[in-house]
């Protein structure tokens, strides 16, 4: 396919759903469960006759968004370089990927936990949550903070599981660690009555057990790849570069991208605790959204990646057909159930009066935003999976700073619909400018050079 053709969405390739379902359907359940302990979080605070538990969990939330999910990249570099050395059949790479992505990964934890401190404080100074809440914030932040070695080592295990197409595992390895939180949650909140500390202490001792049984995995697995690991590889900074330059692009992206939430939550806060709750409850419905349509996403970076590695145009765009398909009829539903269930849905999160009655009258911002974004989600997939994560980061930078922010600026006077409006703009300018990219990039081809676009 030499050029990006419309019509191609309309193609049916019944091998292809199978082979796009085979991957997307365990991700989709993998990624539904992931927000699973967040809502139990917000479910079970929000029930307290306190909201400032709920406020203190939604601001610590944010601010260890900041520090931890920057680094969500580490997930998507190994994802990408490892599908595209498992199409082309390159074991010694395969291998040699999940090793140095642990190594950066437990690097950044470990800084992160010496450096937590001062980070920690700067960050909840700038989202500036109520003053009833900002303690139970910090305090939230600091327990879970010293979970970040495992987290984001679990971010690589997860990354180089997709990456070799064993989605059962990766579905495996996140229902067990998010059961656990779940449980782990109910005996620290509602047992020991810790509160929000509960939620933060149930997180970090399931962090740390997921990414014990992910590496159990990950070297299960490694076992039966050709050849071995040799420790002087890890010393050669030349076999670092494919993963660098991905990373490098990612890293800034995904900045941009935890930046734009935080700054959404802040500027919710600032509008009082009942606003900040409501935004927490509406955004957790929105992360369900999210990681639902990753499951696509998941399936179309192992794909495209292993595509281009095997240098297969004509697959990379009957993946990219398929998983867009799939996503759009996933959005398409969602958005007819928050139409129709609005007001129960919120009823499962609290049962205090303001907040319900303040989350329902931003709720059908939160039912256009499928339709807007899943364009977005879609593309980040294929994107990535080919290794074109310097458009990716060119376009949040845009979407960022030239679009969300100014748009918000330009519309406080509304409020907290003002945000909303700003922020479903934001999710639409996305979808628009990665098509543009998606039908350029078609026209000079997809399998070329892909690391180094």
């Amino acid at each position: 396919m030499p050029y990006f053709n419309p019509v191609w969405l309309m193609h049916i390739n019944t091998p292809m759903h199978r082979r796009v379902l085979r991957i997307a359907l365990p991700m989709v359940a993998a990624a539904i469960s992931a927000p699973l302990p967040g809502i139990v979080d917000t479910a079970l605070l929000g029930h307290l006759e306190d909201v400032r538990y709920l406020s203190a969990v939604a601001a610590g939330t944010t601010a260890l968004g900041l520090l931890i999910w920057t680094f969500s990249f580490l997930r998507m570099g190994t994802t990408s370089v490892t599908a595209q050395a498992l199409g082309a059949q390159d074991d010694p790479r395969n291998r040699l990927v999940l090793a140095q992505s642990l190594m950066l990964a437990i690097a950044i934890g470990l800084l992160l936990v010496v450096l937590q401190t001062p980070a920690l404080e700067l960050i909840l100074a700038a989202i500036a949550p109520p003053p009833e809440s900002a303690a139970l914030a910090l305090s939230y932040c600091s327990i879970r903070i010293l979970g970040a070695p495992a987290t984001l080592g679990t971010f690589c295990l997860i990354g180089w599981l997709i990456g070799n197409q064993k989605a059962r595992l990766t579905l495996a390895l996140m229902l067990i660690t998010n059961v656990t939180n779940i449980v782990l949650d109910l005996i620290f909140i509602l047992g020991l009555d810790l509160h929000s500390d509960g939620a933060a202490w149930a997180s970090l001792i399931a962090e740390y057990w997921g990414f014990a049984l992910g590496l159990w995995l990950a070297f299960g697995l490694q076992a039966r790849l050709a050849g071995s690991l040799q420790p002087s590889q890890l010393r050669q900074l030349h076999r670092y570069r494919s993963l660098f330059t991905v990373n490098g692009h990612l890293l800034i992206r995904t900045a941009c991208l935890v930046f734009a939430f935080a700054f959404f939550t802040a500027s919710g806060a600032r509008q009082g605790a009942e606003v900040l709750a409501a935004n927490a409850i509406l955004m957790e419905l929105f992360f369900l959204l999210a990681f639902a349509l990753d499951g696509f996403a998941h399936a179309a970076e192992a794909l495209t990646g292993h595509a281009v590695g095997a240098r297969d145009s004509e697959t990379f765009y009957a993946v990219c057909r398929t998983t867009c398909l799939w996503g759009i009829a996933i959005a398409g539903a969602v958005t007819a159930l928050y139409l129709v269930f609005s007001v129960p849905v919120i009823g499962l999160f609290t049962d205090i009066p303001e907040v319900v009655a303040t989350a329902a009258r931003f709720f059908p911002w939160l039912a256009i935003i499928p339709l807007v974004a899943v364009g977005g989600f879609m593309f980040d997939g294929i994107f990535l999976g080919a290794g074109r994560t310097r458009p990716m980061l060119y376009i949040m930078l845009v979407a960022v700073f030239l679009i969300f922010i100014p748009v918000w600026y330009a519309t406080r006077t509304l409020g907290n619909h003002g945000l909303w409006l700003a922020f479903v703009i934001f999710m639409a300018s996305r979808t628009l400018m990665m098509g543009a990219a998606f039908a350029w990039i078609s026209r000079r081809g997809w399998t070329r050079d892909s690391a180094e676009a």
